[in-house]
């Protein structure tokens, strides 16, 4: 085992067992999120060449490349987390969340909006994923609290074009919507508090349903 989990297991009071179990459970959770995303992928491109659409495959692409790079860091990062390579697949796992969001806003912003607000949230978005993933290549063992904070004010940047969104993609689209932020915002108690035992299990679950939710809202009415 390499210096860096020997470090983490000393300063928690977790056994190394724990640790391992706990990791074939991040893997196999998000493992199983990079084999729907590519499923999804495909089913949105196919959507974008059908509808005769360049925007729209561009930004269903943008939205399930991104999907599923968040998937395949997460599941490497702890498949190696016991080898001298984790701290780096650490810092792409952690990045790829910024990806995710922004990713996920694209196809509302450029597709269900495609007008000046939507290029603006669209642009504020990559922009916050940009200095996001600079923070966490830097500062990747702190500012954990503003690294969160930064994710729920991305994910909620929507509230800005809320009725906008509504009217582009009807009642049963907002439901989805809506719930999806839900999903990933009471997720992110559970990532927050990953010193608790099993919590970032948790969290790895409600990625998972937050995912499935906006992926049923941008393919269905969008």
């Amino acid at each position: 085992m390499n210096s860096y989990w020997e470090e983490k297991l000393h300063q928690a009071p977790f056994t190394r067992n724990y640790y391992i179990r706990s990791e074939v459970f991040n893997a196999i959770s998000h493992g199983i999120g990079v084999i729907l995303s590519i499923i999804a992928t495909v089913l949105l491109i196919i959507k974008g060449i059908d509808n005769e659409s360049g925007l729209e495959v561009f930004a269903y692409t943008v939205y399930g490349v991104s999907m599923t790079l968040l998937y395949l860091a997460s599941t490497l990062y702890h498949s190696l987390s016991f080898t001298s390579a984790a701290p780096i697949f650490k810092i792409i796992d952690h990045s790829s969340i910024f990806l995710l969001i922004a990713g996920t806003y694209t196809p509302f912003c450029l597709i269900a909006l495609n007008n000046r607000l939507g290029w603006l949230i669209f642009i504020a978005q990559w922009s916050i994923a940009l200095v996001g993933i600079a923070m966490k290549i830097f500062f990747i063992q702190k500012m954990k609290r503003f690294s969160t904070l930064l994710y729920l004010i991305m994910g909620w940047l929507v509230v800005f074009a809320i009725g906008q969104v509504a009217a582009a993609i009807g009642f049963n689209g907002m439901l989805y919507l809506v719930l999806g932020g839900l999903t990933y915002s009471l997720g992110t108690f559970f990532y927050s508090k990953s010193h608790f035992r099993y919590f970032h299990v948790i969290w790895h679950f409600f990625v998972l349903a937050g995912s499935i939710f906006m992926f049923m809202a941008i393919y269905f009415f969008i």
